[in-house]
């Protein structure tokens, strides 16, 4: 499994594999932002394939926003070091090999796995 522990590196990975045409597979995960996965959509057709998460660091909260956006915008910076970028894992279509971050929010009583399309437009270097 590929770890990611640099911002170059995830923008390596991003622009690497951009696939030019619709998945019929996981076209319902095409949201520019993050969003939870439809409860429709078979986890199986993702393959975990890399992680940015980093085991030895302290869990942080913190998100990166410095023009105003908020985890649900759909031009928000992918961050790593910053809240969720630091809970996620990299995973690709099995038919279009399109990469996705993905991590679970956990709340009281539920698991809300949620799912962004890696693209490189948002990735802050650094």
């Amino acid at each position: 499994m590929l770890k990611i522990t640099r911002s170059s590196e995830l923008l390596e990975l991003a622009r690497s594999n951009q696939p030019s045409s619709e998945c019929g597979t996981c076209n319902a995960l095409m949201n520019p932002g993050w969003e939870s996965v439809p409860g429709s959509f078979d986890l199986k057709l993702l393959k975990l394939t890399g992680t940015l998460r980093d085991e030895d660091k302290p869990e942080t909260w913190e998100e990166y926003h410095p023009h105003g956006t908020n985890s649900w915008s759909a031009d928000a910076p992918i961050a790593i070091g910053y809240h969720p970028y630091t809970r996620c894992d990299i995973y690709e279509c099995i038919n279009c090999t399109r990469k996705y971050l993905r991590y679970g929010e956990y709340g009281g009583y539920y698991v809300d796995e949620r799912v962004r399309p890696l693209n490189a437009e948002f990735i802050i270097e650094g």
